[in-house]
């Protein structure tokens, strides 16, 4: 399992927007854009959700996901991570989504509905990143 290169985590600590692919139970894509997040310790990439959304449904039909992000000061830098939605959990989900306003929007909670949330950890099973 490879990990997400050393010089490439800084991408997870700005404002990086992600797109998530997963798959449909038809077998056609659907791909939305996301805040995203990297647990390290635990070499997983971490997309946090409401519950019922297409997304969560999605993975838990078929945990296949591929994941997209451009660094948002250099647009020929990118990452891209295809690999599989090895947990979903509600603990810490909404901890984590007020973290995650913070970062994009400086905000010190959520600012939408708070609706129940879900992390999609994500086990890399293949990881391409290409410098600027």
């Amino acid at each position: 399992m490879p990990d997400i290169p050393t010089d490439f985590r800084d991408l997870f600590e700005k404002k990086t927007f992600a797109h998530v692919a997963t798959l449909m139970p038809d077998g056609f894509p659907h791909v939305t854009p996301v805040w995203i997040d990297y647990d390290a310790d635990e070499n997983r990439v971490l997309v946090n959700t409401a519950k019922g959304r297409q997304k969560h449904v999605n993975v838990q039909n078929d945990p296949r996901v591929g994941v997209s992000m451009v660094d948002p000061d250099d647009p020929y830098r990118a990452l891209s991570v295809v690999g599989e939605v090895d947990e979903l959990t509600e603990e810490g989900a909404a901890e984590h989504i007020d973290s995650l306003e913070y970062r994009y929007r400086g905000n010190e909670e959520y600012l939408h509905e708070r609706t129940n949330r879900v992390v999609l950890r994500i086990r890399p099973d293949r990881v391409i990143a290409r410098p600027g």
